[in-house]
């Protein structure tokens, strides 16, 4: 993501809850035009398959999500933020039907070969939003989520920029909030500096580091990302957190 225009503020009443009304939003929204076929997707698919009452235009009173009811049952509720062309998100939720996935990206061409993928495999325990996940978690209710991913997220490599990382309290305090005790919490990435950082702020947010190495997890799929990092000569990493 390279665009560093704030986006200005969405209108609407103010909040009666402790968020913030307005947030810089730093990375792009969109890039390469769209196929038909993606455009199509996004008509037909997306509609049924975001989560209502997330922006405040829909929820000026930022009233919490019902997760059963956006689900129609009860089971486990898992998190990734930002799932990039979607490979992961899809693999988990064919993996394990018996859990329910909530994918955040708010990169409007990642959404769009999500959706494409969602179609392929035929699975319907995922909803999508396309937007940023810290407007999700103001209006999850505390201790609901059962796992969240974090896999090469944005990499902002100048010094300057650090503090858009995702790894930063701003961002790691809320999900600890919405994250149940004894959850995991997982981070995949190929900068050195950015795993640096998340061994450094993660445990400050109240989680735990379980494990840390150059091996992936057992139900690990590799995404286009981390191909791409292979070929580029960088080495991933992965971690672990416990909530």
């Amino acid at each position: 993501m390279t665009d560093d225009t704030p986006l200005p503020p969405e209108d609407g009443p103010e909040s009666t809850q402790p968020v913030q009304e307005w947030r810089n939003f730093y990375g792009r929204r969109s890039g390469k035009t769209l196929r038909n076929s993606q455009r199509g997707y996004l008509d037909e698919d997306l509609d049924r398959l975001r989560p209502r009452g997330i922006g405040r235009d829909e929820n000026p009173e930022r009233s919490p999500l019902d997760l059963q009811a956006l689900f129609g049952n009860d089971n486990p509720v898992w998190l990734e933020v930002g799932f990039g062309g979607g490979e992961h998100l899809v693999h988990m939720a064919k993996t394990y039907p018996g859990i329910n996935i909530i994918g955040c990206e708010p990169f409007i061409n990642g959404v769009a070969m999500l959706l494409g993928k969602i179609r392929e495999a035929g699975v319907s325990n995922l909803a999508v939003h396309p937007g940023d996940v810290r407007d999700l978690m103001d209006v999850l209710r505390d201790g609901t989520i059962a796992r969240t991913f974090l896999n090469y997220p944005d990499p902002w490599p100048k010094a300057r920029h650090h503090r858009r990382r995702f790894v930063n309290q701003d961002y790691l305090v809320p999900l600890f909030r919405v994250m149940a005790g004894g959850s995991e919490f997982r981070i995949a990435t190929d900068i050195p500096s950015y795993m640096e950082q998340a061994l450094e702020e993660v445990p400050k947010a109240g989680f735990r580091l379980e494990a840390h190495s150059g091996t992936p997890w057992s139900d690990w799929i590799s995404t286009r990302y981390e191909q791409k990092a292979l070929r580029e000569g960088r080495v991933p990493d992965y971690a672990t957190f416990r909530r």
